[in-house]
């Protein structure tokens, strides 16, 4: 289930470090100046066993002063239109702002739940200031400190108040592959190129694709969802926030597949934001797979294609047990092939391997290499386990969980890797009381 949360508000009222607070990480630059959030902003935040995805749209302000005003403006009508509830953000030190004023003219049209939070009330008399945000006229109003966190847990208990967990484990559905990326690196070309037909508008410019777009593929014995991701409005200029849709959609595209086609464009080599939306995708555990594209315009000597593959791993380190494709979409190089990894990827991530097997080839590998004594207690795993999860897990019990440290833990993941098919899909290991 995806839930997402767009933090708006006009620059320099602590979005960051609110954004910050929520992921408990500092993640965001966060700086007196206005307008200086200039990392892509975008994480997963949990809160009473529960996950929901947030955006702190600062990010994508423009660094033009003059044309600050209507560039939030779009911010808030996306957001409004792409997230499922929005946290407004006022300051009590400025007091309610013009700006704030007009944001809340949009903000009273959407039927989203939307959350006034009054942020740097950190004393009695400013609570007393804060009381004449109650004018603005939003049913759901807190007043917080995002800089020493006081009053973020109730507003936290209320937006996850909203998220309906499903319980039941989906029955066995299509694969679902989303095509992810920067705009412009051919993901619509490569929609088109695997189902023939022209689904989506295919140009130049960056961002012509409207929506994501679900295609049903049933060819050559091979059935699965593909989801193009390019998500972007056609706009009458190509660079107005294109950046917040496509992440915006990439995030949910990513919640709703089982593998994520990370398309890169060869010349251009992978952005910051690509590992962002990378390490995300691992961290909800889904399966990867990273396609280059335009291949066929790249000069290549001997070793080009496993140099750019070093390299590429490189920076997907440390998880770099990942297929790595280089495909020409237009040319139709190697896109079916793709689409066969994709589906062993799928398989890696499904698979459920009997216990007794688990046992007898871990338990060897833990005997080749014991947990390093640590306070003299000497770690003595007696029993591995797969939980019934739909991301490949693995719990090792034994006499001292807490006292198992990450190189060994890397150790088994290794070994996992090695002795069992788990290709582009992220494990996990824990360490359990027997």
């Amino acid at each position: 289930m995806s839930f997402t949360v767009a933090i708006v508000g006009r620059p320099n009222v602590g979005k960051s470090t609110f954004f910050n607070r929520m992921l408990e990480q500092r993640k965001a630059i966060v700086d007196d100046v206005s307008g200086v959030t200039r990392d892509r902003q975008y994480g997963v935040a949990e809160w009473n066993g529960k996950s929901f995805n947030v955006v702190d749209t600062g990010g994508f302000v423009p660094k033009s002063e003059d044309i600050f005003e209507r560039e939030i403006r779009k911010q808030v009508l996306i957001a409004l239109e792409e997230a499922d509830a929005i946290v407004f953000m006022v300051d009590v030190a400025t007091g309610i702002t013009d700006l704030d004023e007009s944001m809340t003219q949009l903000l009273r049209k959407t039927s989203k739940p939307v959350f006034l939070v009054v942020n740097k009330v950190d004393n009695h008399d400013r609570l007393l200031e804060a009381s004449e945000f109650y004018s603005l006229g939003f049913d759901k109003i807190h007043f917080l400190s995002s800089i020493s966190g006081t009053g973020t847990g109730d507003l936290l208990d209320d937006i996850t108040s909203l998220i309906i967990e499903s319980t039941e484990i989906e029955e066995q559905q299509l694969p679902k592959f989303a095509i992810i990326g920067q705009p412009n690196v051919g993901k619509s070309s490569l929609l088109n190129a695997l189902t023939g037909q022209e689904r989506t508008i295919v140009s130049d410019i960056a961002g012509t694709t409207r929506d994501t777009i679900h295609t049903h593929y049933n060819l050559f014995n091979k059935e699965f969802i593909l989801i193009d991701t390019a998500g972007i409005r056609r706009k009458a200029k190509v660079n107005e926030d294109l950046e917040f849709y496509s992440v915006i959609r990439a995030i949910k595209a990513v919640d709703e597949a089982d593998v994520c086609m990370l398309l890169l464009d060869a010349e251009k080599g992978i952005a910051a934001q690509d590992l962002s939306i990378f390490s995300m995708a691992v961290k909800k555990g889904k399966g990867i797979v990273v396609l280059v594209n335009k291949w066929d315009v790249m000069p290549k000597e001997t070793n080009t294609a496993r140099d750019y593959e070093a390299e590429l791993k490189k920076r997907f380190a440390p998880f770099t047990d990942l297929p790595i494709l280089f495909i020409s979409a237009t040319e139709k190089t190697r896109i079916f092939k793709a689409m066969e990894i994709a589906l062993e990827v799928y398989e890696n991530r499904k698979q459920k391997i009997p216990t007794s097997k688990l046992n007898d080839i871990m338990l060897k590998a833990v005997e080749a290499y014991h947990p390093p004594v640590v306070r003299g207690n000497q770690v003595k795993i007696k029993y591995v386990t797969q939980l019934p999860v739909v991301v490949p897990s693995f719990a090792f019990f034994c006499n001292y969980p807490d006292d198992v440290k990450t190189p060994y833990k890397n150790y088994l993941e290794n070994q996992l890797r090695l002795k069992f098919k788990l290709t582009g899909v992220p494990v996990r290991v824990f360490f359990r009381k027997k």
